[in-house]
């Protein structure tokens, strides 16, 4: 859709991976509609994932004893977090449409396992278990609307065709997308 601003949050340190494949086909085929693509690329900006001292800058509300959450409200409300979190936090204000993608990897991901791994009573179990928390725990909960998840089982394992059916398959989604209806995050499934 014309106009709309999408962020891809992309976590692969393998640019040339199956998972930067996918990234790519999203900035392409989400361009050719006219949206504006941002792309945060986690391994190139060498994103620090865990919530430090460094995130806030200037003095500290409490010098004595530092309380993460203390801190990084206050520094919210000066105006003190570090430019690279102001910098992402601005980016997920004005998207539309966010995609993470990664390895784990709207979500959109592949496993290193086939998806009779990852079905009710498997090895792995049912990769809705696996996804809620992510789902309804963090983004649900932060009021984003959810898409159902965009998964490609063992591409590592499987033939460059196949590679190429799901990278097509991928595309096709992203030119639907807009008219795609967010899944309940807090469905009767999960609860049975």
């Amino acid at each position: 859709m014309a106009g709309r601003k999408v962020l891809i949050v992309y976590a692969h340190q393998e640019p040339k991976s199956f998972n930067g494949s996918l990234k790519r086909v999203a900035v392409e085929e989400l361009s050719k509609q006219g949206c504006s693509v941002m792309v945060s690329d986690l391994y190139a900006m060498q994103f620090e994932p865990r919530a430090t001292r460094n995130d806030i800058v200037g003095c500290l509300h409490n010098s004595e004893e530092f309380n993460y959450g203390m801190e990084a409200l206050e520094a919210y409300k000066r105006g003190g977090l570090s430019s690279d979190l102001i910098e992402e936090q601005k980016k997920v204000q004005e998207a539309d449409l966010m995609i993470f993608q990664n390895k784990l990897a709207l979500f959109s991901f592949t496993t290193g396992g086939s998806k009779e791994m990852y079905a009710k009573g498997s090895i792995n179990g049912d990769i809705r278990y696996l996804l809620w928390p992510m789902q309804h725990g963090i983004m649900h909960f932060c009021g984003v609307k959810v898409l159902a998840p965009h998964i490609c089982f063992t591409p590592e394992y499987v033939s460059e065709e196949k590679r190429k059916d799901m990278l097509i398959a991928w595309a096709q989604r992203l030119r639907t997308l807009w008219k795609e209806e967010p899944i309940i995050c807090s469905p009767e499934w999960y609860f049975k």
